[in-house]
């Protein structure tokens, strides 16, 4: 091999290594969303949300509001808190998550001053790499909403402990351009029989309490999601149907959700989108 082929194959493999991403950067494509995968440490994009419109998302707006405002100050750089999302079951926690991010997604693209806003969802089984991801996050010019779907800890789980320091309080902190969002039917993320059984074994019972409740305390703001009434639950419905563009007289569709969310024992936002569905699948109609 001449001379000058040996360096020009020496000139072509540098300027590969340098544009190869080091091992605490990620790479950050068009997509505004990204699934955290923790056993390879990668980034995998999500072209197509599973989400609703927010204003579909009905008997929550107090707790819309209180999230989106926190998510938008966020994206545009302003003070924010970590947040959880706690309370009963298919009253949409995660949805809100979601649906909120797609919104300021889309104001984004009509107003100036809002930064671009990545949802990136970690499993519960990755909560452990949380760390690893907020490094290589902090190294992107970009505002990250990472987002944990029912996230909750059982016994002998140390976790927590990780997470703790990751939210508030360890030597790196929470990176600036970072903020954790967590679901959970759980107010405290541990089971009650955990604080009780710490509590009985501690010398000072309110000290080992202290210890569980701090794990919530890391996050700002609290939003609980509660069972809703039954006027909540059809109102729910009436929504799902004007949106989807179901017809069905007013009684006859009183009735049947009535009856639908008693065969399952429960109302909720889940239940009543259920009962859409089944609706629109007998009015030969397909709704996602």
């Amino acid at each position: 091999m001449k001379l000058s082929e040996f360096l020009a194959d020496i000139a072509q493999s540098l300027r590969v290594l340098a544009n190869r991403p080091s091992s605490d950067q990620v790479v950050i494509g068009d997509a505004n969303a990204y699934q955290w995968e923790g056993s390879t440490s990668q980034l995998m994009p999500v072209h197509n949300v599973n989400r609703v419109a927010l204003d579909l998302l009905q008997g929550i707006e107090p707790q819309k509001r209180t999230l989106f405002d926190n998510s938008l100050q966020f994206a545009k750089g302003l003070g924010a808190n970590n947040a959880l999302l706690w309370g009963a079951k298919g009253m949409g926690k995660s949805s809100i998550v979601k649906a909120i991010h797609g919104e300021i997604v889309e104001q984004a693209s009509r107003e100036n001053g809002i930064k671009r806003l990545i949802l990136v969802e970690i499993h519960r089984e990755d909560i452990a790499t949380l760390p690893e991801l907020m490094r290589k996050l902090a190294t992107q010019d970009m505002q990250f909403l990472v987002y944990c779907d029912d996230l909750s800890f059982d016994r002998e789980e140390t976790d927590y402990k990780a997470l703790k320091t990751v939210l508030d309080g360890g030597l790196e902190g929470r990176p600036k351009n970072v903020l954790f969002y967590a679901t959970s039917n759980r107010r405290h993320l541990m089971p009650r029989e955990m604080i009780d059984n710490e509590a009985r074994a501690a010398i000072h019972s309110n000290e080992a309490n202290d210890e569980k409740v701090s794990l919530s305390d890391r996050f700002g703001l609290w939003i609980g999601f509660h069972n809703c009434d039954q006027d909540t639950y059809l109102n729910m419905i009436r929504g799902y149907c004007d949106y989807f563009g179901i017809e069905e007289e007013a009684e006859a569709l009183r009735a049947a959700a009535i009856e639908w969310a008693a065969t399952r024992g429960s109302r909720s936002g889940r239940v009543a989108i259920q009962f859409v569905r089944h609706l629109a699948g007998k009015k030969g109609r397909a709704i996602s």
